[in-house]
């Protein structure tokens, strides 16, 4: 994942120091990953009047199927004519492994939706509709099966599941056509169960033989890249490896347990694939957002892999960029294991400086973007990494970096960048350095931060924007230069406008926390600052007395 969403508000001022920033910046951090990386997956794009053909198509050979098997179809007044969308059979087409994994995928949704269908006609004692579904679900099984045992020589542990699911699948077309023809509420009720039971079976082995169907057909992908010497055809592979990832967690985990990692990294270890180095970590950092995908790379040393794509000077800037986003995926703390990161810490001098002169030097603002992400996370699990980062000028080349729209051009970015001020704020040495670059300034306008759209994410990440930067200058008021300076630039007004007025904060409770701590800063070393009657509603009262009277407040009150 690549964004930082936004989490509950901590409780006091001590709280909001310590865990305010890294918790919301993580969740957010985690969404401006995966938002990034979704942005640069081309997904698959098919022609509406050839997508109709195929579903029009299918949705004919199932009519047939049913017919054959003296099964008329009933029309359903909540069925949809397009809601079978399945494409053509397995093997067709000149890309036959993509065809294939793309097949199973659209197949084995088609039959997870039908079985969801019958969960539900069936608590409802729809009995003609449990029928008719449990008809249709047999024959789209029946023909993956058939299709996929014809394009694929089937291995015998999936022939037993295949085997086991069409004998259940039968027994549930024959059993729910018994209750067509009885009112016994008695037999009905004890049918009921029965079919509960076999349908539970029939999602379990359905979703297990397509397991092993998609581990089958990414095994054949994972071979390729091994074996091959093509760039072509690995560039393909890899191609298709990326495709899925974007399916979803479980079948990254699928990916990652088939060895995906491993082989993707020794293509980023031998020189003569140089040219496929970004597009394989690419897909590294996908696989990573599960636990296993992470597993295997710090089982194949593949931290010491980025950092030599990192700090290697003949190393393009997309594959330097996709290694920062590998190290932004597996230093996210929405992942439990952490036992990876203590080969991270043996390599995270190299690899903190190679990342700040990534953003240095970004060509545009999506490399800043990865760059900038993995350092907040870093910035999260070690101080040391705050203390590396100020004696490589960090705060200059951030504060300078937002100048500059070509890298710093969204609010995303400008989350990581104020994630990472914040976080090194607890640092004494640091307020001196942001006054000397006009950080103050620079914090000020990020508590002005506004979507240019009505995006939702957009939304949440000028909120977090505008609490971190908050946060930042509460703790960087600690020093009297700092507290003094962000007087003379009206930062009071502006956070009690924050504090008073929900719209400016978007209803935002973390913001409004965030603003009360900065404030609260500010009123003890400058208690002439304030206005007598802000000081009596925000800075006297409890922290959370104040809290629930702004976040009451109506906009006529402003």
């Amino acid at each position: 994942g690549r964004s930082v969403c936004s989490l509950q508000p901590v409780k006091a001022i001590q709280l909001l120091n310590r865990l305010t920033i890294s918790w919301i910046s993580a969740n957010a951090l985690f969404f401006c990953v995966n938002f990034s990386h979704s942005t640069r997956i081309q997904s698959l794009q098919v022609d509406s009047v050839q997508r109709w053909m195929e579903d029009l198509r299918h949705m004919t050979e199932v009519e047939c199927m049913c017919v054959l098997q003296a099964k008329p179809i009933g029309v359903e007044e909540d069925s949809q004519q397009g809601e079978l969308i399945v494409a053509t059979g397995i093997g067709a087409g000149d890309h036959v492994a993509r065809n294939n994994l793309q097949t199973l995928l659209r197949r084995a949704l088609v039959v997870s939706t039908e079985l969801g269908k019958m969960f539900q006609r069936l608590e409802k004692g729809r009995w003609q509709r449990v029928h008719s579904t449990a008809v249709r679900a047999n024959c789209h099984v029946r023909s993956l099966v058939h299709e996929y045992s014809v394009a694929r020589s089937t291995p015998p542990e999936m022939q037993k599941y295949e085997k086991t699911l069409l004998e259940k699948c039968m027994e549930l077309t024959n059993i729910t056509e018994r209750c067509l023809h009885t009112d016994d509420e008695f037999f009905l009720k004890s049918m009921r169960e029965a079919i509960h039971e076999i349908l539970t079976d029939v999602s379990d082995s359905f979703s297990n033989m397509i397991d092993m169907a998609l581990a089958n057909e990414i095994q054949v992908l994972i071979k390729q890249i091994e074996s091959s010497d093509s760039v072509h055809t690995i560039g393909s592979a890899i191609s298709n490896l990326l495709s899925l990832t974007q399916d979803g967690p479980q079948l990254c985990s699928i990916i990652a347990k088939e060895g995906a990692v491993v082989a993707l990294f020794k293509i980023c270890r031998q020189d003569r694939f140089r040219d496929l180095y970004a597009h394989a970590l690419r897909t590294v950092a996908s696989i990573c957002c599960v636990e296993e995908g992470i597993n295997q790379l710090d089982k194949v040393d593949g931290i010491l892999c980025l950092a030599d794509i990192l700090t290697d000077e003949n190393s393009v800037e997309a594959a330097r960029a996709e290694a920062a986003a590998v190290v932004a995926q597996i230093t996210s703390p929405h992942h439990t294991s952490t036992q990876h990161l203590a080969s991270f810490l043996e390599s995270m001098h190299d690899i903190v400086t190679a990342l700040i002169k990534l953003c240095e030097s970004a060509s545009c603002g999506e490399v800043f973007l990865l760059a900038s992400a993995a350092l907040a996370n870093i910035t999260f699990f070690d101080s040391m990494a705050c203390e590396i980062l100020l004696q490589l000028n960090a705060i200059h080349i951030l504060l300078q970096a937002c100048k500059d729209r070509q890298r710093v051009d969204t609010p995303y970015s400008k989350d990581q960048v104020v994630t990472i001020l914040a976080n090194l704020s607890v640092l004494e040495q640091c307020a001196s350095e942001v006054l000397q670059d006009q950080g103050i300034e620079r914090l000020l306008l990020l508590l002005g931060e506004k979507p240019s759209s009505s995006s939702p994410s957009e939304g949440a990440a000028c909120e977090r924007v505008q609490q971190k930067a908050a946060v930042t200058l509460a703790r960087l008021s600690r020093d009297p230069d700092v507290a003094q300076m962000a007087i003379q630039l009206k930062a009071v007004p502006r956070l009690i406008e924050l504090c008073r007025s929900p719209t400016e904060r978007n209803n935002s409770d973390s913001v409004l926390v965030a603003c009360l701590a900065a404030l609260r800063r500010l009123a003890a070393g400058c208690p002439d600052s304030i206005e007598a009657a802000d000081h009596q509603q925000l800075i006297k009262p409890r922290l959370v007395d104040s809290f629930l009277l702004c976040s009451n407040m109506e906009e006529s009150f402003v």
